[in-house]
């Protein structure tokens, strides 16, 4: 039976070490991997794979979609093949408490854009609420696109008796995810950034996945954001993990053969 959350999906990074030997002694048994990623993407599931910089990992999958159960038979799955697990994380697609509201829009358009006419902020506003929509869509049901690398740390809020995020007010702390969102935006078309929670699932509060291109924008993002008061006062940080994205059969090769097929 489907293990379905009530909201959101479920998302988990996986990361293996290529056992060589076992990979040696039988070439077909690396190929399972190719076989379930096209299973798990047939079930309706998304699927990415990517050979790890680094010596934290070889192998990195990010998998997510509805059904956890599934997404657990995927991790089985995998290893029946020659790789053996080094680092995994699970969490959950969520849309963000702190999102602006209509007061808060129609009062953004009288104070920053100065817009007195009510026909004309009722306009913006149906604009705005359509975009708001799109949003929290791709929040809770992400579409993941194709980009070269994918760069993801898990994070959490300190709890410090001098830095407590959680006895902060709520007003509080939407002003200053509102400061930290000025950032990101920012970024938007160079790099694709999608938040998971993970309070209560995992050891870590939420997990940071960044798709993007160009490896220095990555670099680039996470320096930036490290001023903001939300991550300079508020956010602790655990490992990072990059690698780059191929198709599974092309990850395969990169790791059994240094590219050469």
């Amino acid at each position: 039976m489907p293990v379905t959350p009530s909201v959101g999906w479920g998302v988990l990074h996986l990361y293996y070490r290529l056992d060589r030997a076992r990979a040696d002694a039988n070439p077909a048994s690396a190929k399972r991997l190719v076989a379930a990623v096209e299973a798990l993407r047939a079930d309706g599931h998304q699927a990415l794979t990517f050979s790890v910089l680094g010596h934290k990992a070889d192998l990195g999958v990010m998998v997510l979609g509805p059904d956890l159960g599934r997404l657990q038979r995927f991790q089985a799955e995998v290893l029946d093949g020659p790789f053996e697990p080094v680092w995994s994380y699970v969490s959950l697609t969520e849309a963000s408490p702190y999102t602006s509201t209509d007061d808060d829009e129609r009062a953004r358009l009288a104070t920053e854009e100065g817009i007195d006419d009510a026909a004309e902020i009722e306009r913006r506003l149906a604009v705005w609420r359509d975009r708001m929509v799109h949003y929290r869509e791709q929040r809770l049901h992400p579409q993941l696109p194709a980009k070269q690398l994918l760069c993801f740390y898990p994070m959490t809020k300190r709890r410090n008796a001098d830095a407590n995020w959680y006895a902060l007010d709520f007003e509080q702390r939407k002003r200053l995810m509102a400061g930290h969102a000025r950032v990101g935006r920012t970024y938007a078309g160079r790099v694709v950034q999608l938040i998971t929670g993970s309070t209560g699932i995992d050891d870590w509060e939420w997990g940071v996945t960044l798709l993007a291109d160009d490896p220095l924008v990555l670099k680039e993002i996470v320096h930036e954001m490290r001023f903001d008061e939300v991550s300079a006062r508020y956010s602790e940080f655990g490992p990072f993990y990059v690698g780059l994205v191929g198709e599974a059969d092309e990850v395969l090769a990169s790791l059994t053969s240094g590219g050469d097929q």
